[in-house]
């Protein structure tokens, strides 16, 4: 509708419009700021609203990466990257099979266990915490990136994501592999999975951001320094009389880097895929 308008002749939509992405990109803008400036002029801003630093140094991303024992940021990378990529491809495999099972096999029971399936979407994560955490320390696994992976290596919105996909493929298609000789796996693997690749890749990119924003899971299942991820060892800076506005901004701008190159590069593919999943309704 607002397209439509725009092209009726109304640019007054662009002022509003405008106002909102302001709004919405303030928080992300004063972050990056506030990673510029010195500790003086931090102060200084709170109580003027003074939005540009004067002057611009580097001294907290430079206090950042260069204290590696006291904040080893380069670990706390590599164990995000390590645990988001991890958990992404643990989740499209886990995920696939499932809404492959849902959507393209005939088995008794089927849709009542997707309609339990979709249920547990109304459980909070939270109230699911202690029993997790008991779970991960009776395995051995507290600490451990095994803690960070396996239980999220499954997600009940992915299987609904790539079922509602799944099932606006043209069974024709799946008939015309049977005769061919493909079983359940071959026809995943060579017809369902080839026109599935926007609901994947918006999937995928889901995942990842989840996974390298997660917050509660590192925090209640790691305890060591070193097994931190971003997230996480960002709340380093905040400590219990002060708090490091400086280091915390420019640990968090590092933090935002690979999520926002990521959505940059795939948001036509999570777009493409999203709206293709809408119109299945099979």
């Amino acid at each position: 509708m607002i397209r439509r308008l725009l092209r009726n002749g109304q640019p007054w939509l662009h002022v509003p419009l405008a106002v909102a992405a302001f709004l919405f990109l303030a928080p992300l803008l004063w972050m990056l700021v506030t990673a510029f400036k010195s500790p003086e002029d931090i102060i200084e801003g709170l109580g003027a609203l003074q939005w540009l630093p004067r002057p611009v140094t580097t001294e907290n991303f430079t206090g950042v990466l260069g204290k590696v024992e006291e904040f080893p940021v380069w670990r706390w990378t590599g164990n995000s990257v390590f645990i988001s990529l991890a958990v992404t491809a643990l989740v499209l495999t886990v995920d696939t099979l499932a809404a492959f099972a849902y959507a393209r096999l005939r088995w008794s029971g089927r849709d009542r266990v997707f309609g339990v399936l979709l249920a547990t979407m109304l459980v909070p994560g939270q109230v699911l915490l202690i029993p997790s955490y008991l779970l991960v320390r009776g395995l051995g696994w507290f600490d451990t990136y095994a803690a960070l992976i396996v239980p999220a290596g499954a997600a009940t919105f992915g299987v609904f994501l790539l079922r509602q996909f799944f099932v606006g493929i043209p069974y024709e298609l799946e008939e015309a592999a049977r005769i061919d000789g493909c079983g359940p796996l071959g026809i995943l693997r060579h017809v369902v999975l080839p026109l599935s690749k926007p609901a994947l890749a918006a999937l995928g990119i889901f995942t990842f951001m989840g996974s390298w924003n997660a917050f509660e899971g590192p925090l209640i299942f790691t305890d060591s320094l070193l097994m931190r991820t971003l997230p996480i060892g960002i709340t380093i800076f905040q400590g219990r009389y002060n708090i490091q506005y400086g280091p915390m901004m420019a640990a968090a701008t590092l933090a935002a880097i690979p999520v926002t190159i990521a959505f940059l590069l795939f948001q036509r593919h999570i777009i493409k895929g999203i709206s293709l999943t809408g119109l299945a309704g099979r």
